[in-house]
């Protein structure tokens, strides 16, 4: 094969207002989004496994909390826990249940107004894959050209027998022999379980086209999240990746014309930028990392300024971008485990992120202060209904390390306290929900408002319905803050503490601690 084909994986208002416009032409994209591990969400058959019907029990809880849409990691049959390396890209695993159960968590979640976003894995599939057991047959295989296959000497004159190690992949030699033996070496940039499919090969896109067209129309989902979307090619042909998320979004919009997207491209805004000439949406995992350091150092960093420069790379490229920010997810670690499980800190985490421009995505048991760290499996630990002796809906499926009946208060005790966690992410999606000036999802400006000071991350969000203004005490002494100018007098429309007090000029604001003025 030719190496060519080897694949790896300050606006002003009036322009806010232009960009808001255009984006609504284009689809309306779902404000607040939660993030559902299902293997690690609600069981309901009493197997110990999280599965469909365990989610659709919970709609109810979902929409009571404010979230307009559910990311749900991948429910396709596959042999591993987490389900990213495919089988059959049409067929539900039996551990979570049915395509009838899926369809019926179609149903309810739209009565109730969520939408239910895929998570689509494209980049690779299984080993056990059907076409990949054909191609390991051999040269003569028509499946063979689904993958990518190098022989050694081939591999070794092209120096790339081995890659670094990043931060969505650990695996350092991406090509694996057969157990059968042969010549060539297959591309797997995640881990051997998972070939990497060959996107230069015309058959290999018309069968996730046609695997798109089956979820979008005839299941009936809503949209895809994109999983590796980076590593359609290697980095090197990178150009040839953006490329193909183009085609991708005029398949999909042909198939569902407001079906929506959004890719995981973990790497640093000028890589991510060109991404949006396909995908709408993209995660901003480097702002992810700043508030995750902020919040452990207590400094307030320029994140006002990083994503000002974030947002002028993604507006080049496309001016209706949408920024998917996030606290938590899957591969990351739990922002509850990086402030030492500090409820005050993860309270100041959550009226970051929500209170930030953007799309929001929050990571199931985050509003209850679920804890988390590496290896992957304990981030991804049951969430916690119930006093565990009660706790019928529980998964069983791992034991836990973090997240325990001694270390985390579990939703029900939550809901009975209003001063918890949970109360605090529900009353702040409802302060986005009801303020334009907090809740627009299209490209919104960050304006320094006048506040320089140690310790204080402040911002106004431009609307032409009324400006609001955000200060952020990181720090973990009381600050008192100077208001500029044109924020004296103004409205309270949020405090995190009730020892927060202000006055016509100035603002007590307690230790990580939020406002928002009108």
């Amino acid at each position: 094969m030719d190496f060519t084909k080897i694949k790896g994986c300050c606006l002003s208002v009036l322009s806010l207002l232009t960009a808001a416009a255009t984006q609504a032409q284009t689809g309306n994209p779902p404000a607040v989004c939660y993030e559902i591990f299902v293997r690690s969400f609600a069981d309901s058959n009493g197997d110990g496994i999280g599965d469909i019907n365990g989610i659709t029990s919970k709609l109810d809880y979902l929409k009571e909390l404010g979230v307009d849409a559910l990311w749900l990691t991948p429910l396709c049959k596959s042999p591993t826990y987490h389900k990213y390396d495919v089988m059959d890209y049409r067929q539900i695993d039996p551990e979570f249940g049915t395509m009838d159960d899926f369809k019926r968590l179609l149903s309810e979640a739209h009565k109730r107004k969520i939408r239910i976003i895929k998570d689509l894995v494209v980049n690779h599939t299984s080993d056990r894959h059907p076409w990949f057991q054909q191609a390991r047959s051999g040269k003569q295989n028509p499946y063979r050209d689904y993958y990518v296959w190098l022989d050694q000497k081939t591999i070794d004159s092209l120096g790339i027998a081995t890659r670094e190690k990043s931060g969505d992949s650990w695996e350092v030699n991406p090509w694996h022999a057969l157990k059968e033996g042969g010549a060539e070496k297959y591309y797997g940039l995640f881990w051997s379980g998972m070939p990497d499919l060959n996107f230069d090969n015309p058959k290999v896109r018309e069968e996730i086209y046609s695997v798109a067209d089956f979820w979008l129309k005839e299941v009936g989902v809503d949209g895809f999240r994109l999983d590796a979307a980076k590593h359609i090619y290697p980095d090197w042909e990178a150009e040839k990746s953006h490329a193909f998320w183009i085609e991708f979004r005029e398949k999909i919009l042909r198939m569902k014309p407001d079906a929506y997207l959004v890719g995981e491209v973990w790497s640093t805004p000028d890589k991510v930028a060109p991404y949006f000439k396909g995908l709408p949406a993209n995660f901003n995992v480097d702002a992810a990392l700043a508030t995750h350091q902020m919040l452990k150092t207590g400094l307030a960093s320029d994140l006002i300024g990083q994503l000002q420069q974030t947002y002028q790379a993604y507006e080049a490229v496309n001016p209706n971008f949408i920024d998917a920010i996030f606290n938590n997810n899957h591969d990351h670690v739990r922002i509850g485990t990086t402030v030492d499980g500090d409820i005050d800190r993860m309270k100041l985490a959550a009226s970051l992120l929500l209170t930030l421009p953007g799309e929001p995505y929050l990571y199931y048991g985050e509003e209850i202060g679920m804890l988390g760290n590496k290896p992957d499996e304990h981030i991804r630990e049951p969430f916690l209904w119930r006093k565990q002796a009660q706790d019928q809906q529980r998964t069983r499926w791992m034991k836990p390390s973090y997240s325990t009946d001694d270390s985390v208060r579990n939703l029900e005790a939550q809901m009975q306290d209003s001063t918890s966690l949970y109360h605090h992410y529900k009353r702040l999606i409802r302060l986005r929900h009801e303020h334009p000036a907090l809740g627009q999802v299209a490209p919104a400006n960050l304006l320094h408002a006048g506040v320089a000071q140690e310790g204080v991350l402040a911002f106004a969000r431009p609307h032409a319905s009324g400006d609001v203004l955000v200060i952020h005490n990181v720090s973990g002494t009381e600050k008192t803050v100077e208001l500029p100018a044109g924020a004296r007098n103004k409205g309270l429309l949020f405090a995190s503490s009730g020892k927060t007090s202000i006055t016509a000029s100035k603002l007590k604001i307690p230790a990580y601690s939020s406002v928002v003025l009108q």
